[in-house]
């Protein structure tokens, strides 16, 4: 037994150790806003927050996660109530085919909690998520109307 705590929940589940924590998240718990990419932590379409700090949970085992607060999308804002964050990319538009966005906005947030001002070039050096549709530009300016910072 695992004993995991989600989004503030408490979750005993029956895996393995070494089970990737994106799999205990999705297909044990059943949160699936944190999506499957590449499963070798290069695309990020499966960041999630580990005690604050951003992590690719496709490579990050369930051994990591024990004792620690996982926070995946779900936690983040509601469709009633999103986060700035949340509201500026609506505001942005910024998904395209929309499979990345979760992994970009946990990354992002995650980022916003040690840097809440973050220039282009901080999000360039800090952000590694990959959006095949190519949205970038939109992201940051989602990030400064989030953070009432300049985009360049």
């Amino acid at each position: 037994m695992v004993s995991l705590t989600i989004n503030g929940e408490k979750h005993d589940l029956d895996i393995p150790d070494e089970m990737p924590l994106l799999w205990a998240i999705r297909d044990v718990v059943g949160l699936t806003g944190t999506k499957f990419g590449c499963g070798v932590a290069q695309c990020g379409c499966c960041t999630v927050h580990l005690d604050d700090a951003a992590v690719r949970s496709c490579v990050t085992p369930v051994s990591a996660a024990v004792g620690k607060s996982i926070t995946t999308i779900e936690a983040l804002g509601t469709a009633e109530q999103p986060n700035a964050l949340q509201q500026a990319w609506i505001a942005q538009e910024v998904p395209q085919c929309g499979y990345c966005q979760s992994g970009q906005l946990m990354a992002i947030s995650g980022l916003l909690k040690t840097n809440p001002h973050p220039t282009d070039a901080d999000l360039a050096q800090s952000i590694s998520n990959i959006c095949r549709c190519g949205t970038y530009g939109r992201i940051r300016k989602a990030v400064a109307q989030a953070t009432g910072g300049q985009t360049s």
